[in-house]
């Protein structure tokens, strides 16, 4: 059977997007093809303008459609408290939760040597320009519980204890997630959510 080009190339560009293999892209095509116009046309405005109507924030490194972004001016958030994330998708699972209202400081990923990403590739040393006039009393690191994440938040703590700052470094709870059966618990999983327990 022949496939028309504009379903191929439809297809084709589907699957460079990540996670999605041939399969879901042919899914995704079809689908697609049988939207009404108007939608399409909705959806692919939407697409076209993503990168035109986004800008990094130059004070956290979020994405946003104002700079400085609407967190950072946001008066109403909490200014003596910085969450530091690998990712702004970090930032959107933490706002989900409603529980944080401190500022943030996004890094762009986390020191990889593997991948040749060292700490100047990332935004690391900007965290040493917004703590340096000591408004900033807390430094949460939020970086993945992975060997990346873990360096990149030992190497953000030493930095800062080098420079001498008298701000307190915290890291986030890692442990068991609520519903979770202690028998398919790994050990680190365990030994993580044992060292981080508190008064009950």
């Amino acid at each position: 059977m022949r496939v028309a080009p504009g379903i191929i190339r439809l297809i084709e560009a589907l699957e460079k997007l990540p996670g999605i293999g041939p399969k879901t892209a042919q899914r995704l095509t079809f689908y697609l093809l049988h939207n009404p116009q108007e939608e399409l046309e909705r959806f692919a405005k939407a697409l076209t303008r993503l990168k035109k109507d986004t800008k990094e924030c130059s004070l956290c490194f979020n994405v946003s459609e104002t700079d400085p972004c609407q967190i950072c001016t946001d008066r109403g958030r909490n200014q003596t408290k910085i969450c530091v994330v690998e990712q702004p998708l970090d930032i959107l699972a933490i706002e989900k939760g409603g529980f944080y209202d401190g500022l943030y400081h996004v890094l762009g990923g986390a020191i990889s040597p593997l991948n040749n990403i060292g700490p100047e590739e990332l935004h690391i040393y900007d965290i040493l320009t917004r703590v340096k006039d000591g408004a900033i009393k807390e430094l949460i690191l939020a970086t993945n519980p992975n060997m990346e994440g873990e360096a990149t938040a030992m190497y953000i703590k030493k930095l800062l204890k080098e420079k001498e700052t008298k701000i307190k470094i915290t890291r986030i709870g890692r442990g068991l997630p609520i519903g979770a059966d202690l028998e398919y618990a790994d050990e680190v999983t365990l030994n993580r959510a044992f060292e981080g327990r508190r008064e009950f």
